[in-house]
């Protein structure tokens, strides 16, 4: 980083977590000078208040005039180094999703350790984190107070007509009085209280993944040869490890880590998951490992407190294993030696609200400032990914094979075509599901739609229950047990949260009979208590995941036996890992086929092979059975082959002739307003300013194409529009942007705008 002294340095640039600049200068007051550098933390005046920014240069003139400038109030003289790879990568951040600087920078910092101290304080933020982290089973606060804390928050990312569902469940209910498969029905309510006795710096980790955690399994052939070739890496590189399900990849990373650590001890290591559910099993394997080791779990969803004294462990490199969501990439690491970022084709990955970026593209552009590898795992590598990969530009380890010999699982169509009825499923799914738990043997059932019914609607008049707010239905559903307050059944926007209670007739015409129309995961779990009781059943969606605990106790329960039947949605496609499943039911295989969005072949391909790879790890033989009435389509084909490879390679020909990325280069331009001609009247205006600017480069064009509204075109009552900008060379589009830009903020509109590069959907 480029120190910025000059000859009488006089102002700091200063990086605040402010969108209308990417810093702002300051003067440096004479108690100051002299003892600022780049990287310092700083309290500045802002309007009336006061912010915490970092120094990142320092020179001796200013564009402002001298009476304009404010001084820096103080340096915070307890906050931690920061080093300059980290400001190296905010610079890209800032240069490439064209926002400021001060926006990446303080995002991922922990809300208590950015927020100005109080006059009264006796100690700083810093000095508090510091204390409350000594001294804990001689590693450090960290462990404790992070390993398997899983409460859900913004990076618990699904689809609103997928991710989720409610209900909870109870140690008893799961495990059952006496004999487990007595005649009453069961209906898991897991809570946090169904902890198995295995622990982990006294949080609860699962049996089945306890007996793995302290030493790893042998490597197998394939293991081996990506082991070496990772060890073999040397500063900055690319590797994409395209492992089929149950392939091994978590122990590959883990003996990577071990060598890394054994070479240098002070260094630190970076492993990326897509979901805040999977951090509990991921650090329970990680502690285990690495029991002299301090290892930090970074995500969204700790509380405020926990997540303090992780990220100042990680930034001064106490944590030598830092485990996090997409949030965690902007952690400032000093000794960062390797990254990993897991299932890396993940949507979770991708920022949706506010500062829009890629955790999984960061991360290269990390390793790339740190000059160290980074690896991308999955099953299923991101379109991006793959093409990269098939050009040299990254390198491709492949694990084709089950580790032990294991086979994948036999997939099976199952034609829908003319089925009626009232059960969800077809007769030959209800048959393999009951065989399976005959033989003891657990069973999964997909449907990637949370809720009780997605909409309810009227027999007489057709009346549907739409949302006041935004252009999307009210889902039914059903209260959660425990005696809660709230209505049996309730409706709910799954957009802006938005919830009232179920009508007692329909607000059109009266009509009593009112009904849920289609189903969700809450009325497929009670479907399935119907058809098979005494079986005990449990749900994991983003309803039960909203409670503290209740994610991390179900899946333990899983883990360790205590659940026969499994109902839940995307949460349960990835990265888990449970021996006794040997059948995956999924209830529609069709959603997202024909779907407008030219990326929604590509997701709902990941999705099934996925899910499908969570059956058979360790049974001699395992299905899964897909409802379709297209069973003829060409993407049922290659997933029955688990040819990956096959429809990647033909997805990349369709995009390639349709001019669509990874072969185009995209930003979006996003406007809401109370009307929706407003959003589209600005964005008109942003068209006509782009034409000369457009223009200018005839070798490299820019195109640009007409406002339209969004598809959900209102949300929270804001009407919604947007504006693609495409390119086929990305250094012409990244070119264009900052000018446009630059005249986009002298609009003069009461519409507010936002830029998305690399959208991830149109």
């Amino acid at each position: 980083m480029n120190s910025g002294f000059a000859a009488d340095p006089g102002i700091a640039r200063v990086a605040l977590d402010v969108p209308i600049a990417p810093w702002f200068d300051y003067q440096i007051g004479p108690a100051l000078a002299g003892r600022l550098a780049p990287g310092d933390w700083v309290q500045v005046p802002w309007g009336t208040g006061r912010r915490i920014g970092f120094v990142l240069e320092l020179c001796a003139q200013s564009d402002l005039a001298p009476e304009r400038l404010k001084a820096i109030e103080s340096r915070l003289e307890d906050a931690p180094a920061l080093p300059a790879s980290w400001f190296a990568l905010l610079r890209f951040a800032s240069g490439y999703y064209h926002r400021s600087v001060g926006e990446f920078a303080l995002l991922a910092v922990p809300r208590t350790l950015r927020t100005p101290p109080s006059p009264k304080a006796r100690s700083s933020a810093f000095a508090r984190a510091r204390r409350a982290g000594r001294g804990v089973g001689g590693v450090g606060a960290v462990e404790a107070d992070t390993v398997g804390a899983d409460t859900v928050g913004a990076d618990t990312v699904g689809a609103d007509t997928g991710e989720g569902g409610s209900i909870g469940a109870s140690a008893s209910a799961v495990a059952g009085a006496g004999d487990p498969r007595s005649a009453e029905p069961a209906v898991a309510h897991l809570d946090a209280t169904s902890a198995a006795p295995v622990t982990v710096s006294g949080r609860p980790l699962p049996r089945a993944v306890a007996s793995r955690s302290a030493a790893g399994q042998p490597l197998g052939a394939d293991q081996q040869r990506v082991f070496d070739t990772l060890c073999a890496s040397q500063g900055f590189s690319v590797s994409v490890l395209h492992g089929v399900t149950g392939s091994g990849k978590t122990e590959v990373y883990l003996r990577w880590f071990e060598t890394i650590l054994a070479a240098r001890p002070d260094a630190q290591l970076l492993l990326m998951v897509p979901e805040i559910a999977l951090t509990p099993q991921l650090a329970g394997l990680v502690a285990g490992r690495f029991p002299a080791q301090s290892v930090a779990v970074l995500h969204s969803g700790l509380g405020e407190a926990e997540r303090a004294r992780a990220w100042l462990a990680a930034v001064e490199g106490r944590a030598r294993v830092v485990i996090g969501t997409r949030l965690a990439v902007l952690t400032p690491l000093p000794g960062l030696a390797a990254i990993v970022v897991d299932e890396e084709h993940d949507a979770s990955y991708r920022q949706q609200d506010g500062l829009h970026y890629s955790a999984r593209d960061l991360a290269v552009a990390a390793a790339r400032e740190c000059g160290v590898p980074v690896l991308l795992g999955s099953a299923t590598p991101s379109i991006e990914t793959w093409r990269a990969a098939r050009r040299g530009r990254y390198r491709l380890l492949e694990m084709p094979s089950r580790i032990g010999g294991g086979a994948l699982p036999k997939l099976h169509l199952i034609d829908i075509r003319g089925l009626r009825g009232e059960s969800a499923l077809a007769p030959q799914a209800q048959t393999a599901i009951a065989e399976t738990l005959s033989r003891g043997e657990q069973a999964l059932v997909f449907i990637n739609r949370r809720g009780y019914a997605p909409v309810l609607g009227c027999d007489a008049c057709g009346w549907l229950s739409g949302c006041p707010e935004c252009s999307a239905w009210r889902v039914l559903h059903r209260a959660a047990a425990g005696g809660s307050r709230l209505p049996r059944y309730q409706l709910v926007c799954h957009h802006c949260g938005g919830a009232s209670p179920v009508p007692r007739a329909c607000p059109e015409c009266g009509n009593l009979g009112l009904a849920g129309l289609g189903r969700g995961t809450q009325r497929l779990e009670e479907e399935l208590a119907s058809q098979f009781p005494g079986q005990r059943i449990a749900r994991l969606d983003r309803d039960v995941a909203a409670r503290r605990g209740a994610a991390q106790a179900l899946i333990a329960a899983v883990h360790d036996g205590e659940v026969d039947l499994l109902v839940g949605t995307q949460m349960l496609a990835k990265g888990h890992d449970f021996r006794r499943l040997s059948l995956v039911v999924v209830v529609d295989g069709d959603a997202g086929l024909f779907c407008a969005d030219f990326r929604a072949p590509e997701r709902l391909f990941a999705t099934l092979m996925q899910v499908a790879g969570r059956a058979g790890r360790e049974v001699s033989s395992s299905h899964v059975l897909v409802q379709t009435r297209y069973p003829t389509h060409p993407l049922f084909e290659c997933l029955k082959r688990h040819d990956y490879s096959g429809f990647a390679d033909a997805l990349l020909v369709e995009r390639r002739e349709a001019a669509m990325p990874p072969f185009a280069h995209q930003a979006l331009l996003r406007a809401d307003a109370g009307a929706l001609d407003e959003a589209l009247a600005f964005l008109t205006a942003a068209r006509e300013l782009a034409e000369p600017l457009r223009t200018a480069d005839p070798e490299a064009p820019v195109q640009l194409f007409d406002p339209v509204p969004m598809p959900l075109a209102r949300l929270k009552g804001r009407e919604r529009a947007q504006l693609l900008v495409e390119a086929t060379d990305r250094p012409a589009l990244h070119a264009f942007l900052p000018h446009w830009l630059a005249s986009l903020r002298e609009v003069k509109t009461r519409a507010r705008w936002q830029l998305e590069v690399d959208p991830a959907e149109i």
